[in-house]
């Protein structure tokens, strides 16, 4: 039976016939397991209803991918990382080794997307709880950036950890308002956000080469290893260990894949936004560090900074002292990183209701309701928000508390990666040369290669990024990524022992054929 039905449904048990028929628009009468197709059996290959609209074309999805990365904001607010373990030539190296391996992991989902384009993705509990974690970068950064400039405004002010709390629900309020409720103007959204991620970027260099008195020596740049602030000893391990603030700008670079159901012609659309928006954030990355650590002025004054952001004090070196010239400053990274949390808080909740309409949360038939005015899973955006708001209360604690929330975000995001990129390597490697199906995007003979070196670079990663920055290790500096982590797949085995194995039977596949 032949059907024009725009989308199709795969499930990843399905047979590898069956699913090409499916994705060819051609359905078998019978499923995998011989039933026949019916509403009563909707997991069956060939659901005909999508859920979401399909509303973002090519251009507004590569905004959303490249401005959700938002790499160069990123990298000033987690800039006293690698300036605290390996100084200013770790985190140029670090940068380009960072650079190369997310375009390499960047490239072998690609691959995925164009054949599985869903809103799941690699989706399972660490991924689920590390998105979420993510979600809270940017709203911790803007805050407690506004809160820095307040601090160098006023000397008297004295900072209390709940004021930070506050902030990051002022931030967050209009994002998730709009989710809910203006659907429709994420699409404009996105579109201004890319315009002035890479607007503003040759503002803000031009502003600091212009401005700023003094200019670093290429051998501070590219030849200074500094190791002697944290503690840690050996130029390898200092190097790995500051590679946070370099790494977490690219965490992410997958999230365009899980608005894949409301995209148009995901499997050609989807791969290409993320590679592209890989690229453009490393190009934009590597420039803005080279800058900032050009014209960064004293190298102690930015490390110990009372506004806790040393690029707050690059800033004002480079303005000559001026307040209101390093809070416009501050403002060109602020605004494109405030606005990729609208696609950030969009993008995790189509994670979460993917995972919830294939069964894997507990209480699933509760957040997966997509509301029939406002076409958005608002139960989804509300579970989302909610974690966002109790994440906030973590710096209240204590903020190495939360800064090993952050560092777990990455950690998970880097770890689920090594799921779907081994099984890939081990079909190319093990499997019959039909076992990889190929979508619109494919790498063919370099496809193993790209796959090996994306794999290399998840395991490096994920093994430094619970290390503490500091020794001797505390209870307040400890990194508690690693022990945080374990926690949440041991709730994760707790639940599919009880709960997920008599309801999970994978991920439902929705495909855009125009």
């Amino acid at each position: 039976m032949t059907t024009n039905t725009p989308n199709q449904t795969v499930h990843l048990n399905t047979p590898p016939e069956v699913e090409m028929q499916a994705m060819a628009g051609t359905e078998p009468e019978q499923g995998a397991t011989g039933a026949k197709r019916s509403e009563e059996n909707p997991r069956l290959p060939g659901r005909p209803k999508q859920q979401l609209d399909r509303y973002l074309n090519f251009i507004a999805s590569l905004a959303f991918s490249t401005t959700l990365l938002a790499s160069w904001e990123t990298v000033g607010g987690s800039l006293l990382a690698g300036l605290y373990n390996g100084g200013p030539s770790a985190i140029v190296y670090g940068l380009i080794v960072s650079i190369v391996g997310n375009l390499a992991i960047a490239l072998s989902l690609a691959e995925l997307a164009s054949v599985h384009p869903t809103a799941g993705a690699q989706y399972h509990w660490t991924y689920v709880f590390s998105w979420s974690a993510l979600v809270c970068i940017a709203p911790f950064f803007i805050g407690t950036q506004m809160e820095g400039l307040i601090i160098l405004a006023n000397p008297t002010y004295t900072p209390h950890r709940w004021h930070g709390t506050l902030l990051m629900w002022a931030v967050s309020i209009i994002p998730i308002v709009t989710n809910v409720f203006a659907r429709r103007l994420l699409s404009g959204i996105e579109l201004a956000a890319g315009v002035m991620h890479v607007a503003f970027l040759p503002i803000f260099i031009g502003v600091v080469a212009g401005l700023a008195p003094a200019r670093s020596a290429d051998g501070f740049v590219w030849d200074t290893l500094v190791s002697g602030l944290s503690g840690w000893k050996g130029d390898g391990l200092v190097f790995s260990i500051g590679l946070l603030g370099v790494i977490t700008p690219f965490a992410g670079i997958d999230g365009i894949i899980h608005m894949s159901e409301e995209v148009h012609n995901a499997p050609r659309a989807i791969p290409r936004s993320m590679i592209w928006g890989t690229v453009i954030n490393g190009i934009m990355a590597f420039g803005y560090t080279l800058c900032i650590l050009y014209y960064m002025g004293p190298y102690l004054s930015a490390v110990v900074t009372p506004t806790s952001y040393p690029i707050i004090e690059i800033a004002y070196q480079a303005t000559g002292g001026s307040v209101r010239g390093t809070a416009l400053l501050m403002a060109l990274g602020m605004l494109p990183g405030w606005t990729a949390f609208f696609n950030a808080l969009a993008s995790v909740t189509r994670l979460v209701w993917a995972f919830a309409r294939d069964e894997g949360l507990p209480f699933s038939g509760v957040f997966v309701r997509v509301h029939e005015t406002l076409r958005v899973p608002v139960r989804a955006l509300g579970l989302v928000s909610a974690v966002v708001v109790l994440l906030s209360f973590i710096p209240v604690a204590s903020t190495a508390a939360f800064n090993a929330i952050l560092s777990l975000s990455t950690l998970g995001l880097y770890t689920s990666y090594l799921f779907p990129l081994g099984f890939l390597v081990g079909k190319r490697v093990f499997g019959a040369p039909g076992d990889v199906p190929k979508g619109q995007f494919s790498m063919g003979r370099w496809g193993l290669v790209v796959n090996m070196v994306a794999i290399l670079v998840a395991m490096y990663f994920s093994l430094f990024l619970p290390f503490p920055p500091t020794v001797p290790i505390t209870m307040e500096n400890m990194n508690y990524a690693g022990p945080v982590l374990g926690l949440v797949m041991l709730f994760a085995c707790v639940d599919w022992v009880l709960r997920g194995r008599y309801r999970w039977t994978g991920p439902t596949m929705e495909y855009a054929r125009g």
